[in-house]
Order: C-alpha cells, then structure tokens, then sequence
C-alpha cells in the first residue's frame, strides 16, 4: 500500500516510515519521494482514501469505478490515434487514472517514465543533437531538390482547373 498499510490488514506497516507532511514528496503524479536528497519512488498500492479502503466492499466498487473511467479514457485514446486528437497523451492520462489503484498500471508508468527520460537524456546529447541536425537538414535539402526538379519539369499548375 502507501506508506500504511490498509485497516484491513491489521495496522500500520513497520518497514516503511509514514512521511511527514512537506517532507519532499511529488506533487500529483506523485510516484517520487525526495528525502534529504536521496530519492526513491512510492510504495506500489492503492491510493484510495483511508475510509474506502476500510469498507471491503466499498474498495472493491471504487476499483471498479477507477477501471471503468480509466477504461473509458483509454479507448478514447485509442479513437484519436487515427483521428485528430492527442491519442496517446490521452492514452497515458487513463494509465494515470488506473495507476491510482493497479499496482501493474503503477509499473506500466515507472517503466515508461523511465524510457521517456532516457530518451530525453540522450536527446540532449551534442553528439546526438548535431546528428538530427545534419540529417533534418539533409532532409529539407532532399526535399527542396525533388520540388525544384518538379516545378522545372512540370511548372506550377494547379491539380483543378480554374478557368472552366
């Protein structure tokens, strides 16, 4: 769970401490804690309110609740691959949805932030950079040269006519 243990399971959990308010912890996608510059991710679990996971029941219809909205916003996502829309920043909201309580939803974002940042990371290496600058130029060149043999060989016309 959290950093408790839920009601259920008889108490609070002894190997992890429960951290204090304003001690570093992430904001709402809250998968980081920074204590004293050492950082580590949260605990895998639920991260429904104390008083749902008490009620068996009630932690049981909320799930159920949390996967259906969740599974609403992915297929939304999916609907916007082809179609105008940010599908799979959409796709990803829902997995944000379904990590607040699947544990495997939870390590589908950690493995996913991870690659995200290791991309960015080597993005923003100069040898990398220069690289994707030499080939996007290459491309614009490409380019540039197979519509100035187009235009030379066909001119500018229009695909309609205009006239008629």
């Amino acid at each position: 769970m959290n950093a408790e243990r839920d009601v259920r399971d008889g108490g609070v959990d002894s190997t992890a401490p429960v951290p204090a308010a304003g001690d570093g912890t992430a904001g709402a996608t809250g998968e980081v804690e920074e204590t004293e510059g050492v950082t580590k991710e949260r605990e895998l679990g639920s991260r429904a309110p104390g008083f749902i996971r008490a009620s068996r029941a009630l932690h049981v219809s909320w799930q159920v609740g949390v996967f259906v909205v969740g599974l609403a916003v992915v297929v939304a996502g999916i609907i916007m691959l082809p179609l105008p829309g940010p599908g799979w920043l959409v796709i990803f909201g829902g997995m944000a949805i379904w990590a607040t309580e699947f544990v495997w939803a939870q390590l589908v974002l950690r493995w996913t932030r991870r690659k995200v940042t290791e991309a960015a990371q080597r993005a923003l290496d100069p040898k990398v950079r220069r690289r994707n600058i030499i080939l996007t130029t290459l491309g614009l060149v490409i380019v540039a040269v197979l519509v100035g043999i187009y235009v030379w060989k066909f001119g500018i016309t229009m695909p309609w006519k205009i006239h008629e």
